[in-house]
């Protein structure tokens, strides 16, 4: 690395692999911090473009150095800035505390760049929040997307990921009046020490937007110290300013494989999942505790991280979302009376947050579930084997499915519509005996949910249709995603059994 002698960078001990960013993915030699763990190894994989080796130090040199010469180019950089520029972008990538999104990575100038802040690495280790970090991050972000967009962009993306972990960090729970304060008073601060960067941009490049006091008071008192004060501190900053170059600068955005990269393990303002995770080792794949769970006295972490419905959701959106520029994404929706079943629907006594796990052709699953009023809410899944593209569509899958749940549509229509989807991972199914075998996860997970919440069982698929040759035939080849598939005469008759 001598080539970044002088930098951040000089010192850092990297650490080779070589991995793919999913699983039908060729391998690819990928190097950064040794400390880092395999998971972001597998997000680097996905976010460096082309197919060679892709190195930390070398990716992030890249944006950075586009960065500055756009900024350059269009005058919004000065000369005596840009090497303080450059290592404040380092030091908030070696921290894990904020990165530009996907966007830049790929060299994308076309594309609306974002810029996610990591919450929980602004936790101090005697407890508290670094809150001058904060604001100083907010500040750097603001600067990077201004730069790349080459000062022509009026609205910028500066948003933040993982908004659980950092209040289980602060030992407050996500479904609770103090978390919600604290979540509003963040945005209250980061939403002021952007506008304020961008009044700094406009008193020296011009106004583009006036000052416009939209935002709602702040709350006057959160449970970490000094956070209420800051917060009006700094969105009274932002309100002194002669006038502003852009016209919006918070939003949250769909995660990429940047939340990962940084370590955070939830996208924007949703909460926790649970307290562990399903981790692939070399003797087989186990669950262990997160991150979040790994930063709490154990007498604390079923408290701090229990799963939490949607009605918590929408109470801390409705907190946190006057402060942001624009709505948050996939906003969750307000349960809509359930729709009249086919037939009646056996009582439930499954507790919020159901967790049922199995294998699929050898590769790890977990099914999460959460009802309300004996209703199927929402669902999630945990793969430990895939990359982190795979995982982020599932991801979407799900909240998809989640909202239309919510929304009242019936589980019938998504068990007809993804029961029998043939794409890999399929094959025999270990740990529920009573479906032996699948022709993807998705076929297994609406088949056990149709047995669970719709009181009958759909017949199994022939043994043919699983195994990995029937997958690979070219009359039969399915697309590798469950998309346009075509309706079959067999699905399309397909009626449950009890």
């Amino acid at each position: 690395m001598a080539r970044y002698n002088g930098t951040l960078w000089e010192g850092v001990a990297l650490r080779r692999l070589r991995l793919g960013a999913d699983p039908d993915a060729p391998p690819r030699p990928v190097a950064l911090p040794a400390a880092w763990e395999e998971e972001a190894a597998t997000a680097l994989a996905a976010l460096a473009p082309g197919e060679g080796p892709a190195s930390l130090p070398r990716l992030v040199e890249a944006w950075i150095a586009k960065a500055l010469a756009r900024g350059r180019k269009a005058g919004v950089v000065g000369e005596a800035e840009a090497s303080r520029l450059a290592e404040g972008w380092r030091a908030l990538l070696l921290t894990r505390r904020g990165a530009p999104g996907a966007e830049a990575w790929r060299g994308d100038t076309k594309a609306e760049p974002r810029f996610v802040l990591n919450l929980p690495a602004f936790l101090e280790p005697e407890g508290g929040l670094d809150l001058e970090g904060l604001a100083e991050a907010a500040r750097l972000g603001m600067r990077f997307l201004d730069a790349w967009s080459g000062g022509r962009a009026t609205r910028l993306r500066l948003g933040f990921a993982d908004l659980s972990g950092l209040l289980a960090g602060l030992n407050l729970p996500y479904d609770s009046e103090a978390a919600r304060d604290t979540a509003a008073a963040l945005a209250a601060l980061l939403r002021g020490a952007a506008e304020a960067e961008s009044g700094a941009m406009a008193a020296h490049l011009g106004a583009r937007e006036p000052v416009a006091l939209l935002w709602p008071e702040p709350p006057s008192v959160t449970p970490v110290p000094g956070l209420a004060a800051a917060a009006r501190a700094a969105l009274d900053a932002a309100a002194a300013s002669p006038g502003l170059r852009h016209a919006g600068v918070l939003a949250l955005s769909p995660a990429d494989g940047v939340e990962v990269l940084l370590g955070a393990e939830v996208a924007g303002l949703a909460p926790a999942p649970g307290a562990t995770r399903a981790v692939s080792t070399g003797s087989g794949v186990v669950e262990v505790p997160t991150r979040a769970a790994r930063r709490l006295p154990e007498s604390r972490v079923a408290v701090l991280l229990a799963p939490a419905g949607p009605g918590a959701r929408r109470l801390m959106a409705d907190a946190v979302t006057p402060f942001l520029c624009a709505a948050p994404p996939q906003p969750v929706a307000a349960p809509a009376a359930p729709r009249p079943a086919a037939a009646p629907r056996p009582a439930l006594r499954r507790q919020s947050g159901h967790v049922l796990h199995v294998t699929v052709g050898g590769h790890r699953v977990a099914l999460r579930t959460t009802e309300e009023n004996g209703q199927l809410r929402e669902i999630a899944f945990s793969l430990a084997k895939e990359g982190a593209a795979y995982r982020s569509l599932m991801d979407h899958f799900a909240q998809a499915v989640s909202t239309g749940l919510q929304r009242g549509v019936p589980l019938s229509d998504y068990v007809e519509q993804f029961a029998y989807t043939r794409f890999g991972p399929a094959g025999v199914v270990e740990g529920d005996p009573e479906i032996p075998r699948a022709t993807s996860v998705l076929d297994w997970a609406f088949r056990r949910l149709a047995l669970d919440h719709l009181g009958g069982a759909l017949p199994q698929p022939e043994a043919d249709d699983v195994v990995p040759g029937s997958m690979a035939r070219p009359a039969e080849q399915a697309p590798l995603l469950p998309l346009d598939l075509p309706v079959s005469e067999r699905r399309r008759n397909l009626k449950l059994v009890g």
